[in-house]
C-alpha cells in the first residue's frame, strides 16, 4: 500500500487522484511454476512490449453501504484466489538467457502480483459518462498502466486493476492487460469466473462485515498519498476488428497463419473503406502458452479465396454487462479498446480469433 506523508498526492490528467496502490498475489504459491515463450523478432522495432488492451465496467451503488472501497478491499481476497487457477496473470515477462539484448522472452508465473490502484474522480458517474460520449479518450483516467520496462522487464506487471470511486459513491472497475497474457475474449471470461469468486467470498458466513484491506478505515485522517508511479496509459484509443475462426481451420499450423492474416486484412479493407498497410505486426498465440510475434509482409501472400464461415464480431459483443461483482449489480457502462503502441498495424491471431488494431 501506498506511503502516506501528507506532502501531495498522485494525479493522472487533472481529475484523477490515486489513493493506495496495492499488489494482489495468488493465495497459493505456484508449483510447478508455469511458463509461456514469447519469441520477438530482431527486425521489430520498440512498443512491443507495451501492446495491451484495457475494459472498463462502471457501476451504481448496490446499496447503501455499497462503494469501491468495499469492492477494492475484497477484490484483495478474491482475485488472490482467482490467480491460483490463472497464475501466469501474476507473473512477469524475462529474457531467457544471459544476454540482455535477448528477443527471446517468457512469461514466469513466480507469484509476483498483479497491481491494485484505487483512485477517486472528483465528479459524478453520470457526468463523467456524458463527458465519455463527446471525448472518448477520457475513459483512459478509469484505467492504469506503467510501460514495461524494455531492460529489466522482469520487474514490471503485465496485469492492472483500477477501481475508481466517484463523488457520487458511485465505481469503476478498469482492467490492463498485456496481450502477451490474454486477448479481450480471454480477459472477460477470466472477469466471469473472478466476479463468481468474488461474490462467493463476500456471501461466506464466516466473512466480516468489512474487509481487511478497506482502505479509508486504513488511511490517517487529513493525510493524501505521496506515490511514486504514474500511468503512462495512451490517451490514443484504437480502432479494432475482429474475425471469429471457422472451426474447420482452428488447427492449421504456422504456414497458414499469414494466409489467413491476408484474408482478414482484406476483410477490414472492406469495412473500413481504405487501404491498410502492405506490413504488420503479427502476433501468433501458436498454442495456448506460446506467442510469437514479426513482421508481416503482406507481398506475396495469398489470401484464402475459399474459406467460408468468417464472421465478424465487435468488442461490443463481449457482454461485459454480465460481469457482476455483486450478484445483483449490472454493470451500467462497458467498455474495451486496444492499444497498438508499436509502429506498426496490428494482426493478432489466437486459436479461436483474428484481431486487427491499425496504428493511427
Amino acid at each position: 500500500m501506498a506511503n502516506c506523508n501528507g506532502n501531495g498526492v498522485a494525479h493522472l490528467g487533472s481529475n484523477l487522484q490515486i489513493e493506495a496502490i496495492q499488489t494482489v498475489m495468488p493465495t497459493k504459491p505456484t508449483d510447478p511454476r508455469l511458463s509461456r515463450r514469447v519469441a520477438i523478432a530482431e527486425n521489430l522495432g520498440s512498443g512491443n512490449l507495451q501492446r495491451r488492451f484495457h475494459i472498463v465496467l462502471c457501476y451504481n451503488k448496490a446499496s447503501e453501504e455499497d462503494s469501491g472501497w468495499l469492492i477494492a478491499g475484497w477484490i484483495k481476497e478474491s482475485l488472490g484466489k482467482a490467480l491460483v487457477e490463472k497464475p501466469l496473470f501474476a507473473g512477469r515477462l524475462k529474457r531467457k538467457g544471459e544476454n540482455d539484448d535477448s528477443e527471446e522472452f517468457e512469461i514466469v508465473s513466480n507469484d509476483s502480483g498483479v497491481r491494485l490502484v484505487e483512485a477517486t474522480m472528483p465528479m459524478d458517474l453520470a457526468h463523467f459518462l456524458d463527458l465519455i460520449k463527446e471525448k472518448k479518450k477520457a475513459e483512459a483516467e478509469l484505467v492504469f498502466w506503467e510501460d514495461v520496462n524494455e531492460s529489466n522487464p522482469q520487474y514490471s506487471p503485465l496485469f492492472y486493476v483500477q477501481v475508481t470511486n466517484f463523488k457520487c459513491g458511485r465505481y469503476s472497475i478498469g482492467i490492463s492487460c498485456s496481450l502477451f497474457l490474454a486477448d479481450p475474449y480471454g480477459m472477460t471470461s477470466f472477469l466471469n469466473r473472478w466476479s463468481k469468486i468474488h461474490n462467493n467470498v463476500v456471501s461466506s458466513a464466516d466473512m466480516p462485515k468489512i474487509p481487511t484491506f478497506f482502505l479509508p478505515n486504513l488511511r490517517k485522517t487529513g493525510c493524501s498519498p505521496t506515490l511514486s508511479l504514474s500511468s503512462t496509459t495512451s490517451k490514443q484509443i484504437n480502432e479494432t476488428l475482429i474475425f471469429k475462426i471457422p472451426t474447420k481451420i482452428l488447427n492449421l499450423r504456422d504456414n497458414i497463419h499469414k494466409n489467413l492474416a491476408e484474408k482478414c486484412v482484406e476483410e477490414a479493407e472492406d469495412k473500413l473503406g481504405k487501404k491498410l498497410a502492405s506490413t504488420f505486426c503479427l502476433f501468433v498465440k501458436e498454442t495456448l502458452e506460446d506467442v510469437k510475434v514479426e513482421i508481416f509482409s503482406r507481398e506475396g501472400i495469398s489470401p484464402f479465396g475459399s474459406i467460408t464461415g468468417l464472421v465478424s464480431a465487435s468488442l461490443d459483443d463481449l457482454e461485459g454487462e454480465s460481469i457482476r461483482f455483486n450478484e445483483e449489480n449490472k454493470a451500467v457502462h462497458f467498455s474495451c479498446w486496444t492499444i497498438n503502441s508499436g509502429n506498426e498495424d496490428l494482426v493478432l491471431i489466437s486459436p479461436s480469433l483474428v484481431l486487427i488494431t491499425p496504428f493511427l
